[in-house]
């Protein structure tokens, strides 16, 4: 009983890291021009504004997948609630030269972060990508990861019930 306890207690912990914390890491990553931003900063100064956060990288077929649909509906979503969108590039160092030139390609019409040494990825226990969780009043109210088709509804209807 003791073992299935501590099992228990354990699998909550590790599952329960993103989900429905109060507080986020204070790692600095680069926006597109750059400049130093501090993650935990960020999303504090969100207020009563859902953010949305993709992790994502180029090379992830899924997670482009799933930028550009959001990308297609974000004016409409910005209008059905206050929202803001965060793309979160995973890409190293030796990839993410090319991430400002790609999002110009693909004209996203949102924020992009670059986390070259996945140190925010780590901090927030991100294992795989896509990665996406909806952050509201600085808590983490969904998430999920993987994409498949309809993913994107399934992101609205929850914006809409906020």
């Amino acid at each position: 009983m003791k073992k299935c306890v501590q099992l228990l207690l354990a699998l909550m912990l590790v599952l329960g890291h993103a989900y429905g914390q109060e507080s986020f890491p204070s790692v600095t990553v680069k926006n597109l021009q750059g400049k130093d931003v501090d993650f935990s900063k960020l999303i504090g100064q969100s207020g009563d504004t859902a953010v949305i956060v993709s992790f994502w990288a180029t090379w992830c077929v899924p997670c482009v997948t799933e930028l550009d649909n959001i990308n297609d509906v974000y004016a409409d979503w910005q209008r059905t609630k206050p929202l803001k969108l965060i793309a979160v590039s995973i890409d190293d160092a030796r990839t993410s030269r090319r991430v400002k030139p790609f999002v110009a390609g693909k004209g996203w019409h949102f924020d992009v972060l670059l986390d070259e040494n996945n140190n925010l990825k780590r901090a927030m226990n991100i294992t795989d990508v896509p990665y996406v969780m909806i952050i509201k009043n600085n808590k983490v109210v969904y998430q999920h990861t993987g994409y498949v088709a309809g993913n994107e509804d399934e992101l609205l209807e929850k914006i809409k019930n906020l």
